[in-house]
């Protein structure tokens, strides 16, 4: 055997590997916890799940049960980000999946995915952002979009799409901006309104004309999914794309906006920023690398 041939097996066999890594890790489902000095002085905490992108298909039983534990963490707040679909049937899955979380005080916004299906792509074009295109409406594949409302508005989450909501949560009053996908460029900030201490802003893709409009708007704290942590990152390096013009430092996990860390926010100006890597994968990309399928908990604590 040649040395040609050998390292030619080697990287085939490494190739495998990778891939079988890649398709095992879909499974191996986590929760990041993350502590923010926010509150007023004295104030009881606040524990908020960010649930994002579950892109559920009816079979995905294993999903469906880990996400319905999530009830046992307590949370006092549940915000969910988007792309709950995968699948035309897959409304009831999101029913049995959410569960007893839709129990719990909640808001949502939808992501491109609660719109229209998931169509087949060269993965490879993802990962060159000169040649990445936004997903635009696609009549040829429509989901039960209103069963989808109609099932995260039943135990009484807020539908924040293009509007303003409050809630009064574990002793909280909270007040809440949403916009549609703005991958579509379907967003758009209502009237500006009275604000609570708390105000939280929520929008499924993390465009940066998004997140500047928020903290203008005065949040504390914005939610974001859709960039599913890059999906697919390099060991040492972190996220080669993000799917939008966020910055691939901040492709996931909790920042500031603007500011690049995350004790930055607190000053005028700026605000946390938490971008949830999410749960599940397009069904024709069923791989993730380095990057496990995740929900976010967040302690809200008083500042010092």
């Amino acid at each position: 055997m040649t040395v040609i041939t050998r390292l030619t097996s080697a990287l085939g066999l490494s190739a495998l590997g990778a891939l079988g890594w890649a398709v095992a890790e879909t499974r191996m489902f986590t929760v990041r916890a993350h502590t923010l000095p926010v509150l007023p002085a004295g104030s009881r905490p606040l524990r908020i799940l960010h649930v994002s992108d579950l892109h559920l298909t009816p079979g995905q039983r294993l999903k469906q049960s880990w996400v319905r534990r999530l009830a046992e963490l307590e949370p006092d707040l549940v915000v969910s980000t988007g792309d709950n679909l995968a699948h035309e049937d897959a409304v009831p899955a999101v029913r049995s999946a959410l569960g007893p979380l839709l129990d719990v005080p909640g808001v949502f916004v939808l992501g491109s995915n609660d719109y229209y299906g998931p169509r087949p792509k060269n993965p490879a074009r993802y990962l060159v952002p000169s040649s990445r295109r936004k997903e635009k409406s696609d009549p040829s594949l429509p989901l039960p979009t209103g069963d989808l409302i109609a099932t995260l508005s039943s135990g009484g989450w807020l539908d924040l799409t293009n509007t303003r909501g409050r809630l009064e949560v574990a002793g909280h009053s909270i007040s809440f901006v949403g916009v549609d996908d703005p991958h579509l460029d379907r967003d758009r900030m209502a009237a500006p309104a009275e604000r609570a201490d708390l105000h939280l802003g929520v929008t499924h893709a993390p465009y940066t004309r998004v997140l500047d409009a928020m903290v203008d708007d005065g949040c504390t704290l914005v939610l974001a999914g859709h960039t599913h942590g890059g999906q697919l990152r390099v060991p040492g390096y972190g996220a080669l794309v993000t799917n939008s013009d966020l910055d691939t430092g901040r492709a996931s996990g909790l920042h500031g906006w603007p500011g690049a860390r995350p004790d930055a926010p607190g000053g005028e100006g700026s605000a946390w920023l938490n971008v949830s890597a999410g749960m599940g994968t397009s069904p024709y990309t069923p791989v993730r690398f380095a990057c496990r399928p995740e929900v976010s908990l967040l302690q809200l604590m008083p500042r010092a």
